[in-house]
């Protein structure tokens, strides 16, 4: 296997405080997208051939597709002659763009003639949701709702997923729905969280049943 440390090594992290630019590249030559790595997240995503970023907005680590299911799956990996920008050529599962778009992005030109209001299609904030469960489910806080129903147990968990899908149907109104909607995700990620099954294994089965519909 070939040793990529001494090459991980040997890359400018000091140039933009630890991170590098990575540029992500289909095979059949399109620009996907521009992130950021620092060694750990360069490191996993060699170790893997699955892309991860470092989120500066969330200080962490997050590989592509993780909630999604819309993975990056590695192919080539170049570095440039400064030794401080990577191109990863990649398999890219689903949509790159968070927009539900191959790319993230487009020409100039056609800017004005997307919508004034885009739907984020990439669950960033349902992965952030999930890992604040997750937390209260590690980590108790006594005030906290989450951690009382971990400290309930299933069957608390599994009876309010129940009732919160009750109250969806019975919703008179579109406003309802939506309110009632919200609340059967939440206990919907909790039940999961209990289980230990991850939002992206659902998204993957979901996936898997529309190419079969296709």
């Amino acid at each position: 296997m070939f040793d990529y440390k001494s090459i991980i090594e040997n890359i400018d992290w000091n140039k933009n405080n630890g991170l590098v630019p990575v540029i992500i590249q289909d095979l059949d030559g399109t620009v996907l997208t521009l992130g950021y790595m620092n060694k750990e997240a360069l490191n996993k995503t060699l170790e893997t051939n699955l892309v991860h970023y470092y989120s500066r907005s969330k200080n962490r680590i997050r590989m592509k597709g993780e909630t999604s299911g819309n993975y990056q799956k590695v192919k080539e990996t170049y570095i440039d002659c400064d030794n401080d920008t990577l191109l990863i050529k990649v398999e890219q599962i689903g949509a790159a763009c968070h927009l539900g778009t191959k790319s993230c992005f487009r020409k100039i030109e056609e800017i004005e003639q997307l919508p004034e209001s885009t739907v984020d299609y990439s669950l960033d904030f349902l992965n952030e949701l999930k890992e604040t469960i997750k937390d209260r489910k590690n980590n108790p806080k006594e005030e906290s709702y989450t951690s009382y129903l971990f400290k309930e147990g299933k069957e608390k968990i599994y009876k309010k997923f129940g009732e919160e899908a009750v109250e969806v149907l019975v919703a008179p109104n579109r406003e309802r729905i939506i309110y009632e909607t919200a609340d059967l995700i939440y206990h919907l990620l909790v039940l999961l969280c209990f289980e230990n099954i991850e939002f992206g294994e659902i998204v993957q089965e979901l996936k898997k049943r529309h190419k079969e519909e296709e």
